[in-house]
């Protein structure tokens, strides 16, 4: 079965038009070096691995920018920098015209506002001891949008979260262990719709899951998308999956970006020979 089936509308539903001139983020020379022991336990440090190394991009408001690279190319660490999840040994993120890096803790709690993750892996991302409801619930009461005060309120935000990410209200009061992975993927991304962002990390958001069910995930962030107006960095190793859904593609390899253009000239005239070996390693895209 191929990687894209069951993938419904063109690969690329946003128009040029849609984009403002001015980024709603700007990544500028974004370093990220950890220390490397030779020692599978640790100990001194011997040297450094430069997980992401001098990466300038901009993402615009209403795209989807693909970030496509094999694994341990620093795809999802480039993520968590723009996010400061983790701290960057160097370089800046504006957000919205915002310095994250210099934000202090308290300007970075009133951003993260508008700024969300879809992890991984939808079966440890979720925490098992809490029932649905709560684990949506929980940014709406942290960030104050809502109050425990007012039960029916969030039970009502709660319930429509739900309702957008295709699952009905028989969810809320189920732990996530009663879900299949694409059920507790939907169940990640309301929680990430949560506070009605403007801008999503999806971090390999469909790689944990098999092919037609990974599909039915990417035609819903297509359509949440176009619903709410989100901005999305979308991060794949599947060279497919990032050209339906992205209007540009990034190239990653060895902690830098190699390439970076629309995704129908990255995929059809690529550059760069590691994206042409990407291309050339996935038969529904070989040029």
């Amino acid at each position: 079965m191929s990687v894209t089936s069951g993938l419904i509308c063109g690969p690329r539903f946003l128009l040029s038009a849609n984009i403002r001139s001015v980024p709603l983020l700007e990544i500028r020379n974004l370093t990220k070096v950890f220390p490397h022991s030779e020692s599978l336990l640790g100990g001194k440090a011997v040297g450094e691995v430069r997980a992401v190394d001098g990466v300038s991009l901009d993402i615009h408001s209403g795209e989807t920018l693909g970030l496509v690279g094999e694994s341990g190319s620093g795809k999802s660490t480039l993520g968590r920098l723009i996010l400061r999840l983790i701290e960057p040994t160097s370089g800046s993120v504006r957000f919205d015209g915002r310095d994250l890096v210099a934000a202090s803790r308290g300007d970075m709690r009133r951003l993260r506002r508008d700024m969300q993750i879809i992890f991984q892996d939808p079966f440890a991302s979720l925490d098992p001891r809490f029932r649905v409801a709560d684990i949506i619930a929980e940014p709406l009461v942290i960030h104050g949008t809502s109050s425990r005060q007012d039960p029916a309120g969030v039970r009502a935000r709660v319930a429509e979260l739900l309702r957008a990410v295709g699952l009905d209200e028989s969810a809320l009061q189920r732990f996530p262990h009663e879900f299949s992975g694409g059920q507790r993927q939907r169940i990640g991304i309301a929680r990430a719709l949560a506070l009605r962002p403007k801008f999503i990390v999806c971090d390999e958001p469909v790689s944990a899951l098999d092919v037609s069910v990974g599909a039915q995930i990417v035609n819903l962030l297509a359509q949440l998308q176009r619903d709410f107006g989100l901005t999305y960095l979308f991060i794949s190793h599947s060279m497919p999956v990032v050209r339906y859904l992205s209007t540009r593609i990034a190239v990653m390899y060895r902690g830098k970006i190699v390439e970076v253009g629309d995704a129908e000239q990255i995929t059809t005239r690529p550059a760069h020979a590691y994206t042409r070996s990407l291309l050339e390693a996935t038969p529904e895209v070989a040029v």
